[in-house]
């Protein structure tokens, strides 16, 4: 049986790259947010960075075997399906993918008793499906660069 995503993306030589590739992936699709809800982003983001420079990183760790997770079955079908470029699949799955992956954040959010960062998170989960949509082909990239 071929290893899965957990497996192969956690294990101890490869996790720490694959945390530094996701944080670098998460600073990439910050940055190149634009307009009113981009400036939004990027400056809610900083304040986080300024704040609390090991926030990200840290919620990178905690939130990415439950997203592995997620991700699992889109990969095996990707296999099956007999591969490509694995973030061509999810896009074409995009609203579907995105809203598998926010259901761990929404889970975490409706468990925090700060109500400060529920309130937080509520105010950016409405715009939060098309953000992850758009970092899809760049997420199936990263999986692909380490289970492909």
């Amino acid at each position: 049986m071929a290893a899965t995503l957990q497996e192969i993306m956690l294990a101890p030589q490869a996790q720490p790259r694959v945390i530094d590739d996701a944080l670098a992936l998460v600073d990439q699709q910050i940055s190149d947010k634009s307009g009113i809800s981009g400036t939004a982003v990027k400056l809610a983001y900083k304040s986080v960075v300024s704040f609390s420079p090991g926030h990200i990183r840290y919620m990178i760790e905690a939130l990415m075997p439950a997203m592995l997770e997620k991700l699992q079955p889109y990969w095996a079908d990707f296999q099956v399906s007999g591969g490509g470029v694995f973030g061509d699949y999810l896009s074409k799955r995009a609203e579907e993918v995105a809203e598998a992956l926010l259901s761990i954040t929404d889970a975490r959010a409706k468990g925090s008793g700060r109500p400060v960062i529920v309130k937080a998170y509520k105010s950016v989960r409405g715009g939060a499906s098309k953000n992850v949509q758009a970092a899809l082909p760049d997420l199936g990239a990263l999986v692909q660069k380490y289970a492909g």
